[in-house]
This record gives C-alpha cells, structure tokens and sequence, in this order.
C-alpha cells in the first residue's frame, strides 16, 4: 500500500514558541522514523504528510492514499484528536485507529466514564469542574485526586494531585484551571495497583495483548502515574507483567470497554485497584504513543517479547480488514 504518515513533530511547536510541557504529546524525529521504516520494511511505500495543516494543503492538492497511518495528537479544542481522522474520512481515506467520534470521546476523561459507567463498569466516583465556584458542590470523599480532563501523557497530574482535604482540592483545581484552560475531573482517589492493559485488533477481532503493572520506586512523586515520574522513568518507575486474578479481571473490564466504545487497532486502557482489590476503569488512550522505546504500550511489548515491527503489523493489518 502506499501509505501517508500523519503526525504533530513536537520540534516544530517548540520552534513556534510553545513550552515543553505544551508539546509533551508529540512526536519526536525517532518515532516518525521507526514507523516509516518498519512500515518500509513490512513492504509499503510511505509519504510523510505531517499535521493538520499540512493535510490540509495536501488534500486540497489531490493527493490520497490507501491508507494513513495517523498519530496526530492535535492542538486545540476536545475534538484536537479527532481533526485529522474527520478530514480522512469526510475524503473517505482510510486511517489507523479510532475514529473521529471515539477520539473526540476518548480525549474526555469525564464523557468516557460516563458511558463507561453505563456500560456497567467500575470507575472512581467523579465529578468535573469548570470553574472555582463548582467545587462547593463537590460531594465526594475524600482523599480525592484531580486531573486535567482532557490531558495527555500525565500532563497535569503530579504529587500534589491528590487531595486530602478541601482546601488542598481547591489548590489544586485552581491551579489546574489557570495553567491549562480546561475543566479538571475530579475523582475518588483508589490506593492500589495501577494497570495498564494494551489492546489490538477492531470489534469481534479485538484482543488483550497482556496487562502490565505500573510500580512507582522510592525516588518517585508519590500516589500517581505523574508527568515527571513518566518522563524520569527509568529511574522512577518499574514495569512488570501481571497474570493474577486482579489482571485476569483488568484484562476482560479492557475488552468490554474497547468494543463498547468501538475502539480500532490498537491502543491501552488504564486502571486501577481500591482498598478490597477491586479493578476499577480509569481512563483510555484510544491513541497509544508508538516511540519504539519509552511509550508504554511498547514497553509492555517488550516484556511479551513481541518486536516493534510486529506491533506496527498488527496495527497496519487490523487497519486493512477495514478497507
């Protein structure tokens, strides 16, 4: 297939001024490179397109494709995931992953566990707050943790994020609101293990790759999957498979959560335990990072022996039984 490459190269943000942390979801030159030279070696022919903008021009200059590899993460809005895969389709391009309705869901911490909770699935009692005067009506118990709503890459999320009291929820609302111009989601706080579960294949076809556990070590902001553990992870973080019945049981809450949001081809969903040892749904990332070393769905590839190339595989031939 002759197949164009769709993503946001974070160099090119840094040199239009945004910060570090604004550009943490995109891409770097390594990533694009690995997935156009596996996807050279798996036999296609590739054409980098690049953002949104550029598919843009693209589009209006005739140019398609069989199909887009697209890993856009966006800019703006809760629908920044979901642009690129809506110009695709309305041009009836075929794409990797997700498309426009469940990437503009997925992004939506606080939309994606409603249906989730709809689905009859446990996740933490929550509540989303858009502005200081909401969190008067915050009925929760505490300790409670909060969060950007539609953050990426633990943006947003740090020590402080846990709240023991009020006023240390108020904090950290407050200052979530200003920095990052969105509502927080505000949920119960659960004391046990972290998963993640990595998924692949569409529908019917969709399967559990395995469940690794996230472990945070003695040098690491304590109580969360941060943004600067994740970034420090090598020293701050331990991966290991998980195969008892807590992961047997994040492994099925995993399949029902992707078909019943009709999740394609690959990507991870998250969760963690309560006190009793309960599985319950945090969120999903419908979009999995695909660096070939330090994103987490590759790391939980590595631990099953699965190569890189094979990963890019099951995601290209997931893709093509669509088209």
């Amino acid at each position: 297939m002759r197949i164009g490459l769709a993503y946001d190269l974070r160099e090119e943000y840094l040199r239009r001024g945004y910060g570090e942390e604004e550009t943490a979801e995109f891409e770097s030159p390594e990533t694009i490179d690995a997935i156009d030279s596996t996807l050279v070696a798996l036999g296609h022919g590739t054409d980098r397109i690049g953002h949104v903008e550029q598919l843009v021009a693209r589009l209006a200059a005739g140019d398609r494709w069989d199909l887009v590899f697209n890993i856009t993460e966006g800019f703006h809005g809760f629908g920044r995931e979901a642009q690129v895969p809506a110009l695709l389709e309305a041009f009836c391009i075929p794409h990797t992953f997700s498309d426009s309705l469940v990437l503009a869901l997925g992004l939506h911490k606080g939309m994606t566990k409603r249906i989730v909770r709809d689905l009859g699935i446990p996740t933490p009692a929550f509540t989303v707050i858009e502005s200081e005067s909401e969190l008067k009506r915050v009925v929760l118990s505490y300790p409670l943790f909060a969060k950007p709503v539609a953050g990426g890459t633990s943006i947003g999320i740090s020590g402080s994020s846990k709240a023991q009291t009020p006023q240390e929820l108020a904090s950290v609302c407050v200052r979530l609101l200003e920095k990052f111009r969105q509502p927080v989601l505000v949920e119960s706080f659960l004391p046990g293990r972290e998963m993640t579960v990595g998924m692949v294949g569409t529908g019917d076809r969709a399967r559990v790759l395995g469940v690794m556990e996230v472990m945070l070590n003695a040098a690491a902001e304590p109580d969360a999957y941060s943004y600067a553990n994740k970034k420090y992870y090598e020293a701050r973080v331990r991966y290991q498979l998980a195969t008892d019945a807590a992961a047997e049981s994040a492994a099925a809450l995993a399949l029902s959560v992707w078909r019943g949001l009709g999740c394609r081809d690959a990507g991870r969903i998250d969760f963690r335990c309560d006190a009793a040892g309960v599985v319950h749904f945090l969120e999903i990332n419908a979009l999995a990072g695909l660096h070939p070393v330090h994103s987490d769905i590759v790391i939980l590839c590595r631990l099953l022996g699965i190569p890189y190339r094979e990963l890019i595989q099951m995601i290209v031939t997931s893709a093509s039984e669509r088209i």
